[in-house]
């Protein structure tokens, strides 16, 4: 590319302007691509060290998790792209991110930390690809770019087939599990149909075929 950091060839993407004498202070206007940790986990106090990093050393505008999926510093200049780097890697604790003909940086969905329906460790395999693909990722040398994306199931939270190049989607592959008492307490009425969706008027027993069996996605059961 037109500027980086010493040793990859990706993860900042060039930006100047043509009109550098009528507006100095936007002659140069990098992007510098972050790689996100699994999942999005922040602090509050990791948060604020970046925006300071890019309040100090770029425009003080980022973005947060757009259609590329990146963390994002918007506008920088040339001298400070090591520095930012130096900042992220050695305060932060986080890589450079992809750009370019390169693999991009990977993304996962919640997965397993938060979210009953994962079907495998999103974060876990994230991070696993993320280190075992460092040359991919860094040094561009592709034709074009190439992305993965990690969904824990078919609800598909980070969008793996629409945005990304090879999705790994979890499906469950066992048999079908039932709590029984829940469903007593369901048919009984201890718990709200619907999750509280029918409330409001009488209506009627309870019907398995419109409740639960018409409402299950996969019409397995």
């Amino acid at each position: 590319g037109i500027v980086g950091v010493l040793g990859y060839g990706g993860g900042i993407v060039g930006r100047y302007c043509d009109q550098q004498a009528k507006f100095p202070n936007i002659a140069h206007f990098h992007t510098f691509r972050v790689n996100q940790p699994s999942a999005k986990f922040y602090t509050t106090d990791w948060l604020r060290g970046f925006c300071d990093i890019a309040e100090y050393r770029g425009s003080g505008m980022t973005n947060l998790h757009g259609s590329t999926g990146d963390l994002v510093i918007l506008g920088s200049t040339s001298e400070q792209l090591e520095p930012i780097f130096f900042d992220l890697t050695h305060d932060l604790g986080v890589d450079v991110g992809g750009s370019g003909g390169n693999l991009r940086t990977p993304a996962d969905c919640i997965g397993k930390a938060r979210c009953e329906f994962a079907c495998y460790d999103t974060m876990d395999m994230c991070y696993e690809m993320t280190m075992h693909f460092q040359d991919e990722l860094h040094r561009p040398a592709f034709p074009y770019k190439f992305k993965f994306k990690f969904d824990g199931c078919p609800n598909g939270c980070v969008a793996s087939i629409a945005r990304s190049d090879m999705s790994y989607i979890g499906t469950w592959k066992d048999d079908i599990r039932i709590n029984q008492d829940a469903v007593k307490a369901y048919v009984a009425g201890e718990i709200p149909p619907d999750g509280g969706g029918f409330a409001g008027r009488d209506w009627g027993k309870f019907d398995i075929q419109s409740e639960i069996l018409d409402l299950c996605p996969t019409k397995c059961m």
